[in-house]
């Protein structure tokens, strides 16, 4: 135990212009950055210039089926095999788009080069890993769906790909009858994203890195990923979809229970996921802010997390919540400039912390609700939805002034002067009454259809709702880039856009306040 980060923040964060901002960034790091500042040391390099610019056009990143999502039935003695093949799934991506977002020049004078160089060879890396998951699954008695070994090609996104689902914040509805559409093989998952994958050069002629055309870190965020919420017409009463909708309402279970959990200021941070790459280092590619249990990193197992400490003010809350840091681009590095998770695969900038992280558990519009079991598992939204799709996106942002008016989906909002930016995330409330997770970890749970019932037998649970408050100096669009911009981190090749923002959860309530929640719940009362 112990990998967890607690580094505070130096107060004497320096300002890096945004080539100093990707230096050096070697093996699964991101280094367009790099490229782009020697393209530009001398005035003979304008064809190069050109020729980059025109390749970044064209191919902004690599979009690859979500081979996890697939998995139905994982026997329990292929777990841990299985999680760190689909660990190195994930790190063969990254690896390949830091060659994609290298090699632009390459690109620009030979058309065949991203196949011949990246996504040729990386179709056969995965073909290897996907029989190494075979492998583990039929020694262990499974059986292994043959259609997976389909899922090793990728493709390259057009940096103006577009996702008709998505459009002035609103997502499709990706829920099908057992709540998630668990098909992560959809390759339009993206938004009109402008002109990502094209950088001026890393920087304006002033040297300010949060001037950066693509984003501090080379890979995002970009103007169009921002809108003013002013401007915005009105949209959080369309439960356009229904991943993310509220389960409670004026009938029903009624109650609510709060646990105050703190923001995170011990500054306990890792880039981990115990639920979907245990034993994994860096097995989320990003950085987690954790709160409630204290002692949740890759290698954590049940037993540690039900005695570990927690910062909830009910001890009897030993819960982990924890999502993807929020960041400021302003050209400051943070404590992980030169960490795996962070600046080495494109996670730059000043780390923000919450004003404030609200833990509401809710009921249930047509019924009781029923205790969680200890150790449940749950992942709402979907870190990988710019590639994959909408079909597990479950993304709100706002601004304080503006909840109960505009919830935006795809694009991160620009709020007014005294006005918060505002993340919250309604997780999935139906139990499929036997397992604390699953192959995929989504099919044992679901969310509420739109009447509030739950489908196919499951059970109606508290519904979490995690919502987070933070002051964000408000971003400045100026001729078609983003002053100063903040972003959710991401995996790198998911380009920090908004539609990747996801929350997690592991249960670990004592039985006794576990109980009293319910109860709580099911009797109207207002409980903490």
């Amino acid at each position: 135990m112990g990998r967890n980060i607690r580094k505070r923040r130096s107060s004497m964060a320096t300002k890096a212009v945004a080539a100093s901002a990707a230096l050096a960034l070697g093996g699964g790091g991101l280094i367009w950055a790099n490229f782009y500042a020697s393209a530009h040391e001398s005035n003979s390099s304008g064809q190069n210039q050109t020729k980059a610019a025109n390749a970044a056009a064209q191919v902004a990143t690599i979009s690859c089926p979500d081979v996890g999502q697939k998995l139905t039935n994982v026997p329990q003695g292929a777990k841990q095999g299985v999680a760190t093949e689909l660990a190195n799934l994930d790190k063969q991506i990254t690896e390949a788009y830091a060659r994609l977002a290298s090699t632009r020049q390459a690109q620009a004078g030979d058309a065949s080069f991203v196949q011949n160089a990246i996504t040729g060879p990386l179709k056969e890396k995965r073909a290897a890993t996907i029989d190494r998951i075979r492998i583990n699954i039929t020694r262990s008695g499974g059986q292994f769906n043959s259609s997976l070994s389909q899922l090793a090609a990728c493709t390259t996104q057009a940096a103006n790909n577009t996702n008709a689902g998505q459009g002035n914040g609103q997502q499709n509805n990706g829920q099908n009858n057992n709540g998630q559409n668990n098909n992560g093989n959809q390759n339009n998952g993206g938004q009109n994203n402008g002109n990502a994958g094209q950088n001026n050069g890393g920087q304006q002629n002033n040297g300010n890195a949060g001037q950066a055309q693509n984003g501090q870190g080379g890979n995002g965020p970009v103007a169009a990923d921002f809108v003013d919420i002013t401007k915005v017409q009105g949209n959080a009463a369309l439960g356009v979809g229904q991943n993310g909708l509220a389960a409670n309402g004026n009938s029903g279970s009624k109650g609510t229970f709060t646990s105050s959990c703190g923001t995170n200021g011990n500054d306990n941070h890792n880039t981990d996921n115990v639920i979907v790459a245990p034993g994994v280092t860096n097995g989320a590619h990003h950085l987690h802010d954790y709160v409630g249990n204290q002692n949740n990193d890759a290698f954590a197992s049940d037993q540690e997390l039900a005695g570990a400490g927690t910062s909830c003010q009910n001890q009897g809350d030993k819960s982990s919540y924890f999502w993807p840091v929020l960041r400021l681009q302003d050209g400051t590095q943070d404590f992980d400039q030169n960490n795996d998770g962070g600046g080495k695969e494109g996670n730059v900038g000043k780390i923000l912390q919450a004003s404030q992280a609200q833990i509401k558990f809710v009921g249930n519009k047509k019924g009781n609700v029923v205790a969680m079991p200890t150790a449940l598992r749950i992942i709402t939204g979907d870190a990988k939805a710019f590639v994959n799709g909408n079909a597990n996106a479950n993304v709100n942002w706002s601004c304080t002034g503006f909840e109960n008016k505009v919830q935006l989906k795809d694009q991160y909002p620009i709020c007014p002067q005294g006005s918060q930016v505002v993340r919250t995330s309604n997780f999935q409330s139906c139990w499929d009454g036997q397992n604390i997770d699953s192959a995929n970890h989504r099919t044992h749970v679901s969310f509420v259809q739109a009447d509030g019932t739950c489908a196919n037998g499951f059970k109606a649970i508290p519904q979490l709702q995690v919502r987070l408050v933070y002051n964000v100096p408000a971003p400045k669009l100026q001729n078609g880039t983003v002053v100063n911009p903040y972003a959710v981190d991401s995996f790198p090749e998911n380009l920090h856009k908004p539609i990747t923002d996801h929350n997690d959860f592991i249960n670990f309530f004592s039985t006794n306040l576990m109980n009293k929640m319910v109860n709580c719940i099911n009797t109207g009362k207002k409980c903490k």
